[in-house]
């Protein structure tokens, strides 16, 4: 399924690094069974090469082993990276619904309206429902790409959570909080660790994350995984029976047998119209604009654009009459230190107190 993208990645870097430093023996093979050439005389078999020396780095420092360590935060399928911690299905419930299930719906089930766009977790039991299975039932929706079906490990589930959620507050979770939340999508997945069902008093630990195997491990080719991951991948894409049937074809290529589904009812209705024309129309401002409304824009309207993520929406008079019967100083402070599953800004830590408060009267100008 994904053997075309890797085969130009690899193949690509490795011809870009026989380039780079000028090292590689001529005749060698590449990853994909092609050749990779000596750069002689400026030129890359017909191509002209930069030969400047580009091995040393003329600019910024060597970073020290602290900065790394700052940076090496990806746990990987082995445990490499995965700290210590633990956390119950229960838990994770309860922490799924005050910082999750505004974004990705109750149960995982993904976003809805204008929150359609943040992924769906879950379609049901990834056994039964892996990409596999979904091909060989299709309907009219077809496969369905959720973590229990189309994750192969599930060290990306918990470096995920832990370095990128919840948004707009990353790095918030605390280990055991951030165990308890991949327990609990795990156990909405359906997927048993060792055998065992994930219920609301589960407890999962390091140990116990290890013993996880994913519905869907063995579902990507060809394998890369591993100090064997470039033979591996080498072995697969030598073999044109892997991507095609090992005939070339130049024209009249499609099978006339092939059911080829032709587009009936044409999308012309595009807002701007489509155009080659590649500058942008100057917007015309009419009136004064109100000095909070870009900031309201850029950093606050992702939760209070729509009643969905539990804020009080732009333009709910009623939700924001409630919302000032405590003061509009009790309003600044609440938004500005954090309330509830409001982070402090909104997570907009680079705006000044100034600013906030400029898109908090944005909102409350706009809302009465």
């Amino acid at each position: 399924m994904f053997m075309l993208d890797h085969k130009k990645i690899i193949s690509t870097a490795m011809i870009a690094s026989a380039i780079f430093f000028g090292t590689a023996h001529a005749g060698e093979q590449a990853i994909d069974g092609g050749a990779i050439y000596k750069v002689k005389d400026g030129m890359y078999t017909s191509y002209a090469v930069n030969t400047q020396d580009k091995k040393d780095f003329k600019y910024g420092k060597v970073p020290s082993k602290t900065e790394i360590a700052a940076w090496d935060i990806d746990v990987m399928p082995d445990g490499t990276g995965l700290p210590e911690g633990k956390g119950s299905v229960e838990r994770g419930d309860e922490l799924y619904e005050v910082k999750c299930g505004m974004c990705h719906g109750d149960f995982g089930s993904g976003g809805q309206g204008s929150r359609s766009t943040y992924p769906t977790l879950s379609v049901g039991s990834a056994s039964t429902e892996t990409l596999t299975n979904q091909r060989n039932v299709p309907d009219a929706d077809g496969p369905k790409r959720a973590i229990g079906t189309y994750w192969p490990q599930a060290s990306t589930l918990f470096w995920y959570i832990q370095s990128g959620m919840p948004f707009p507050h990353p790095k918030s979770l605390s280990n055991d909080d951030t165990y308890a939340l991949v327990a609990y999508i795990l156990s909405i997945n359906e997927i048993e660790i060792d055998g065992e069902t994930l219920d609301d008093e589960y407890v999962l630990d390091r140990e116990k994350f290890l013993k996880i195997k994913m519905p869907n491990v063995d579902g990507f080719i060809p394998n890369i995984d591993g100090p064997e991951g470039p033979a591996n991948v080498k072995k697969f894409l030598n073999d044109p029976k892997n991507y095609g049937n090992g005939t070339r074809c130049m024209k009249d290529c499609i099978d006339p047998k092939v059911n080829i589904v032709r587009i009936k009812v044409e999308i012309n209705a595009f807002e701007p119209p489509m155009s080659v024309e590649r500058t942008m129309k100057e917007e015309k401002v009419t009136g004064k604009v109100h000095p909070g409304q870009k900031l309201y824009e850029a950093s606050c309207s992702v939760c209070h654009a729509t009643d969905a993520m539990g804020a009080p929406n732009l333009g709910n008079k009623d939700a924001w009459a409630s919302v000032l019967e405590k003061g509009i100083d009790k309003v600044y402070a609440n938004g500005i230190n954090g309330i509830n599953a409001m982070p402090p800004k909104g997570g907009a830590i680079d705006l000044t107190e100034a600013q906030f408060k400029s898109a908090v009267d944005y909102m409350i100008k706009n809302s009465k």
